[in-house]
């Protein structure tokens, strides 16, 4: 195997596989390293529904992206619009204004030039229909400024952006896993790996990071995430042990972002440790507005109704870690069962059902049953059933004099037959990481970069604060590594 490179791209998710195309495009020859075994490949993108937020003015838009959309589609479905400036909002009320105003604007505004690229590079998109369009009145209506997701989910974004890059040239090393970095005063130029029980120094122009954060690294959770965390599920791969970060601190790279912050969602109470390909991304449970949590104590701890799932899911994973035994049950009954979302009807759920309240609460594993059944009957009592049910807008049906409330889509729970899920958190990916600038350069600790070192995807820091606006993790691994690619490729030219 070739020993010299013009760019090597650590990892082998979105990120990095957008930074190798970009790399490519504009002349370098391109190694990218997998620490997985190809069986296990793609890191956390592999594990996504594959859902890409992308700014948009209307369906001709859509319609670049998806020319697949017919005529009848197009008629029955209101996509709406999902401007870049509802895009900032966004950005900005759900990280408290905290992101990055540089790196949030190059997101923004690069969201549907990067989807159109990787659509010229082989990938196909589709619209979200059953998880982000209810049908009302024989027409769907998209809500939550989440449309697009990648044909295939997760595995059929990873498959395509794979074949893309074979296509083009690009080589792939699997079950390589970079260990350091190589670097002098000239800057980065090249990596050791470990492959194969053996040691190897190859030999690049410029290096990309894009090995995502360090969720599955039980230690480094507790260490930064806080006490507690090391009981939390790993949603996705198991590589993601933030080996990228490690080697870009030891040679002195800034540390940035929300470190004590991360995705994290509610998530099959009994889940394996890490992600299961078999399952992907189904272990999820993602129709809570509709419905009610109860806690170990039989009580009600968090606005079930917010906000849309999109805005809220990513930070109520935490706070289901932070109640007694780390775990929660949804309930729901007959009116909103339909609502539910598919992975709801998997196999692997735990999952309970009855008649009554009283048959349901009392088949609710580890809870207080008679305070449960209280806590339902007095949030049955609370609600203002006079404002209409409406799952595609903020409805602002909602309750009155509950310790919390629930601000809309509240309906009573009071129709058999009800059901229960236990649900539990699962960490996507952690917020804190490496300072880059809008080149993808990776910046030291004295605020100059490092020369010939970049970096993309999960790893990076100073977007996301305490929440996030969901399908933003794959838009941001693609406009960034695209960046960070092409920027690695000019600098490998000079």
């Amino acid at each position: 195997m070739t020993t010299e490179w013009d760019v090597i791209v650590v990892g082998g998710g979105n990120a990095a596989f957008c930074a190798a195309l970009a790399a490519q495009e504009n002349g370098a020859r391109v190694l990218v390293l997998e620490a997985a075994p190809e069986a296990e490949s793609g890191g956390n993108t592999r594990f996504t529904a594959g859902a890409m937020r992308v700014a948009y003015n209307g369906v001709e838009d859509l319609s670049v992206l998806m020319p697949d959309l017919t005529e009848a589609e197009k008629a029955n479905t209101d996509f709406g619009t999902y401007t870049e400036d509802q895009f900032f909002d966004d950005m900005g009320r759900v990280t408290q204004y905290r992101t990055n105003p540089d790196l949030c604007e190059l997101l923004v505004r690069g969201s549907f030039p990067a989807l159109q690229w990787m659509r010229e590079k082989g990938v196909r998109f589709a619209p979200i229909y059953g998880r982000q369009a209810f049908k009302v009145d024989g027409r769907f209506k998209f809500w939550g400024g989440l449309t697009v997701e990648a044909w295939g989910g997760g595995p059929g974004l990873v498959e395509a952006l794979t074949a893309s890059a074979t296509t083009r040239g690009v080589e792939i090393l699997y079950n390589a896993r970079v260990t350091a970095l190589l670097q002098d005063d000239r800057g980065v130029h090249g990596v050791t790996i470990r492959r194969d029980g053996r040691s190897e120094t190859l030999s690049a122009r410029a290096v990309v990071l894009a090995s995502g954060g360090f969720e599955a690294n039980s230690e480094w959770r507790t260490r930064y995430l806080g006490p507690g965390w090391d009981l939390a599920k790993v949603r996705g791969s198991r590589f993601n042990m933030g080996d990228g970060i490690r080697m870009a601190l030891e040679i002195g790279a800034m540390p940035t972002g929300n470190w004590s912050g991360c995705h994290a969602v509610g998530w099959e109470r009994n889940a394996p440790e890490f992600g299961d390909l078999a399952v992907g991304d189904a272990f999820q449970k993602h129709s809570y507005p509709f419905g009610i949590m109860v806690n170990a104590t039989g009580r009600r701890f968090v606005d079930e109704g917010a906000d849309f799932r999109n805005y809220t899911y990513a930070k109520y994973g935490r706070v289901i870690l932070e109640q007694p035994g780390q775990f929660a049950w949804q309930i729901f009954d007959r009116k909103v069962l339909h609502l539910l979302r598919d992975e709801y009807r998997i196999k692997q759920v735990t999952k309970v059902s009855a008649d009554t309240l009283e048959g349901l609460v009392a088949k609710l594993d580890d809870v207080n049953h008679a305070a449960a059944l209280a806590e339902i009957h007095a949030y049955n009592a609370a609600i203002d059933a006079s404002v209409p049910f409406n799952p595609n807008v903020k409805d602002a049906r909602r309750t009155h004099g509950l310790a919390v409330d629930k601000t809309n889509w509240a309906n009573r729970i009071d129709e058999p037959p009800f059901e229960a899920y236990a649900v539990t958190c699962g960490i996507t990916f952690t917020f804190g990481g490496l300072k880059i600038d809008t080149d993808g350069r990776v910046l030291s600790v004295t605020g100059e970069p490092i020369g010939g070192l970049f970096a993309a995807g999960e790893l990076v820091g100073g977007l996301f604060y305490f929440n996030y606006p969901g399908g933003t993790g794959l838009t941001s691994g693609a406009v960034f590594g695209r960046i960070a690619g092409a920027s690695a490729a000019r600098m490998g030219r000079n």
